[in-house]
């Protein structure tokens, strides 16, 4: 049995995960304090991914990334492209998960006791050590509750990942284009397999959040029971 399409769901998923958690926590840091008359239109932008069919963004990535999208022809012009490439699939996995990582990051940003971090400020603490000794920590329950939900949604992405990456074996064959495909040629023990896998990954991380979500600290300073 090919066991590509394990190996790189895995790594796409990692790695979409890793860039929707710097790109969400960023965002959801800058919305957070931002109160300006664009707030409304940039946070339906950031969460857009999550309301649109995957088809639709994975459509809009391929006018993006395309040969004469703007990103494509300035990839172009550097002797490269990510069309039909591992990339395209990390791509399309990120922007799809973004959303559920900045909003859930966001969420926890705006739970933080602002009066905490005044109180940082009037001794002096500068900004940058204020979110990453006091904002940081005080919100990483929710913080990890969006990676695990971003890292589950990467893993599941079907729609933008066959319309951005396409369907190459070995190169950005994920597990949900393989059962989708497995099914379609007639094969569905093999796809059965596939789903079982595909649902073994996704209650690991499922437990990983019921994880994280217990031993959530209120605001007493006593663990859930």
């Amino acid at each position: 049995m090919d066991m590509s399409p394990l190996w790189i769901s895995l790594k796409t998923s990692v790695s979409a995960t890793f860039l929707a958690f710097i790109l969400g926590v960023t965002a959801a840091k800058l919305m957070s304090g931002y109160q300006g008359r664009l707030k409304n239109v940039l946070d339906g932008v950031f969460i857009l991914p999550l309301v649109l069919p995957p088809t639709v963004v994975g459509f809009l990535l391929l006018v993006l990334f395309g040969r004469h999208g703007p990103l494509g022809q300035l990839l172009s012009s550097l002797g490269t492209t990510v069309i039909f490439s591992w990339s395209a699939t990390v791509i399309a996995s990120t922007v799809v998960a973004f959303p559920l990582m900045y909003r859930t990051a966001r969420g926890a940003f705006e739970q933080v006791d602002p009066n905490m971090l005044d109180a940082a400020r009037t001794m002096g603490v500068p900004e940058r050590s204020i979110f990453t000794r006091i904002t940081i920590p005080l919100a990483w329950p929710g913080i990890a509750a969006g990676t695990i939900l971003a890292f589950a949604r990467a893993l599941g992405e079907f729609g933008a990942t066959l319309m951005l990456a396409g369907n190459i074996p070995g190169k950005t064959q994920t597990i949900p284009l393989t059962i989708f495909f497995l099914v379609e040629s007639g094969q569905r023990t093999k796809a059965a397999v596939w789903v079982l896998i595909i649902i073994a990954i996704s209650l690991a991380a499922i437990s990983g959040l019921h994880y994280w979500t217990k031993c959530q600290i209120p605001a007493g300073g006593r663990p859930e029971k």
